[in-house]
Order: structure tokens, then C-alpha cells, then sequence
């Protein structure tokens, strides 16, 4: 049961603390009981690098191995690249909240929660961070890695940020020191007054406030059905990702289906790019954008299209890949190479119906 007003939210909040040094993240999702905390994230404190490498060995069979790094606590030990201590605050509807600590020695702690359920439900992770990775409590830098890497998540991602702004406020007035007057006097005096309130000066201002801010406002429309899409949608999401104030000349939306299930729109610019012919020219450095379950993944992988289809732009995006592996493990996939057909093969059929239509 998700509960009830703010419990019922599915959200992902983001705040720094530039001054004490951490990152919190909290999420309203499922949470972790005592054991699920204990089986989870216990993985670090075990070497979990060691025992994924060991499953690989145990392993024989790619897939499952290309599953095995993907698991939450081979991915979660990364967190002490830049932080000294984790501490993570669970909720699960199962269970009381708890605790759970480590700072990547051979032992981690769970105790219950001495402040009660203060989550609802959810977890909470806060990073200590080191000395030399304050940058990341930096709000722009934390604004930029969302947008990259999560723009397109379904659930809203937001952002603690604190901004100056500039305020209207009146000016106060000096107290004067006035001698006794008569009535007739006290009455004009009032009616001065009066106009006075009317005219008071006022003076800008600039004021701090702080706010939560919605960072993943851009919806991924290729999970929609094209039919559903809108010309002026499909020009918007390409100026969006290709940062290409021009119209494209042509573009198609497609779901791929068989070994590997995907959905991609390619998307052909309406001007050659000036280095096109160069031999030199840096062809892991292109506009086609991959996503794993609308997970960022990379945009620098020339796997994905022949060289002189390079110009092309767009976006592929898969749920039947692994998420959490190195680019190198990532293009070793035989995935890669069905969906790297079947783009290529849209690609020409695009360029056909081109040809048709002059």
C-alpha cells in the first residue's frame, strides 16, 4: 500500500549540504527492512566486486554474467568513490525504520531508528563526502548529472536549490519628535498621515529562498505511440537532444522486436555536419543517444551505427539490456549488434522513402 498524502508520491529528492559536507538522496519507493538492508547493501562490506567476479568465473553463460554487475550491491559500493561514510535510512511497510552504516572497512552496522518512522516509507541515503569531491554538493553539478543521466526516469527527480530574488519592501520610516498640537491641527496631521501610507517609498531588495525544484520536467515521448505524437513534438525533442535550432529534414519512430526488444526515433538533420568526410574526424563522439530503461547510458559508442550513417541523431532505448557496466563489457553485448542491424536497415528504408517522394 503506498499510503496516504505525501507517502502516496513516488518522488526522488536531491538536497546538499555544502557546509556539513553531505549529499542526501531520499526516495519514496518500497524501503528496505532490517534483513533486506542487511542482505542488500552487506554486499560491500563483503567485497562485492570480489564475489561478482567469482560468479563470473561460476558462470559460463554470457547473459548471465552481463546480468550479474547490474546487482544493487556491486553497483552501490561505487558510492565510496566519493564518499568516506554511507549512511542509509530505511523504511518498509514490513518493518520498523533503520540504519544502516559503513565506511568501507569490513564491517557495517543496522540498528533500528531511535527517532521512529520519520521516512513513511522510502529510503534514504546520505553521503559523507570526501575532501576532494565537494564538487558534487555543487547544485549546477548535481542539476547537470540528473539532466544527463535521468532526464527521461517516469518518476519526478527534485532538486533542494537556493536562488537570490529581488522584493519590493517598504522603507521605514524615522520616528520624529513632534510638539503638542490642537485638535484642528491633529486632524490635519492625520489626514497626512493617511496620504503618506498611500505614497510610502518602497526599495528592491534581494532576498534568499530556498525551494525544491523539478529537474526531469522533459517526458520521453518514443515510449508513446506514434500515432499519439505531433509534428511540432517531434521538432521540439529533437532540437532538445541534438541542440539544433534547424528543423530535421525527415525523422522516424520505430519499436524493434525479436531477439531484442527496443524503440528508437533516428532523426535526419536538415544541414551535413562540416566534418562528415573527414577521416579524422572523432566518430565515438556522435548525436545517437542510448538509454536502458530511460537510463542514460552513452552517446559516445560508434557500435551502434556505421560510420556514414554517423550524422544521423536520435535516441534507442532499451529494456532488455544491462544496466551498471563499463562501456567496454557494454559493447562486448550481442545485443548491441541486432539493434545496430535493424537501425541501419530503418535508416536505409528512410532514405528510400526519400527518394520516392522527389
Amino acid at each position: 500500500a503506498l499510503g496516504e498524502g505525501e507517502t502516496a508520491q513516488l518522488e526522488i529528492r536531491i538536497k546538499s549540504d555544502p557546509k556539513g559536507k553531505t549529499l542526501t538522496i531520499t526516495d519514496r519507493g518500497v524501503g528496505m527492512t532490517k534483513q533486506d538492508l542487511v542482505n542488500n547493501l552487506g554486499t560491500i562490506a563483503q567485497s562485492g566486486t570480489k564475489e561478482f567476479v567469482k560468479k563470473m568465473q561460476d558462470t559460463p553463460d554470457d547473459a548471465s554474467n552481463m546480468n550479474l554487475i547490474g546487482q544493487f550491491g556491486v553497483g552501490f559500493y561505487s558510492v565510496f568513490l566519493v564518499a568516506d561514510k554511507v549512511t542509509v535510512i530505511s523504511k518498509h511497510n514490513d518493518d520498523k525504520q533503520h540504519i544502516w552504516e559503513s565506511t568501507a572497512n569490513d564491517s557495517f552496522t543496522v540498528v533500528e531508528d531511535p527517532r521512529g518512522n520519520t521516512l513513511g516509507r522510502g529510503t534514504q541515503i546520505v553521503l559523507h563526502m570526501k575532501e576532494d569531491q565537494e564538487d558534487y554538493l555543487n547544485t549546477d553539478t548535481l542539476r547537470n548529472i540528473i539532466r544527463r543521466y535521468s532526464e527521461f526516469i517516469n518518476y519526478p527527480i527534485y532538486l533542494w536549490t537556493t536562488k537570490e530574488v529581488e522584493k519590493e519592501v517598504e522603507e521605514p520610516e524615522e520616528p520624529k519628535e513632534e510638539a503638542e498640537k490642537s485638535d484642528d491641527e491633529k486632524v490635519k496631521v492625520e489626514d497626512e498621515e493617511e496620504e503618506k501610507k498611500e505614497k510610502k517609498k518602497t526599495k528592491t531588495v534581494k532576498e534568499t529562498v530556498s525551494e525544491w525544484q523539478l529537474i526531469n520536467e522533459t517526458k520521453p515521448i518514443w515510449t508513446r505511440p506514434a500515432k499519439e505524437i505531433t509534428s511540432e513534438e517531434y521538432v521540439a525533442f529533437y532540437k532538445s537532444i541534438s541542440r539544433d535550432n534547424n528543423e530535421p529534414l525527415k525523422y522516424i519512430h520505430f519499436l524493434g522486436e525479436g531477439e531484442v526488444d527496443f524503440k528508437a526515433i533516428l532523426y535526419i538533420p536538415s544541414k551535413a555536419p562540416e566534418n562528415l568526410f573527414d577521416p579524422k574526424k572523432d566518430t565515438k563522439n556522435t548525436a545517437l543517444k542510448l538509454y536502458v530503461r530511460r537510463v542514460f547510458i552513452t552517446d559516445s559508442m560508434d557500435d551502434l551505427m556505421p560510420k556514414y550513417l554517423l550524422f544521423l541523431k536520435g535516441v534507442v532505448d532499451s529494456d532488455d539490456l544491462p544496466l551498471n557496466v563499463s562501456r567496454e563489457v557494454f559493447q562486448q553485448n550481442k545485443s548491441l549488434e541486432v539493434i545496430k542491424k535493424k537501425l541501419v536497415r530503418k535508416a536505409i528504408a528512410l532514405f528510400q522513402s526519400m527518394a520516392e517522394d522527389f
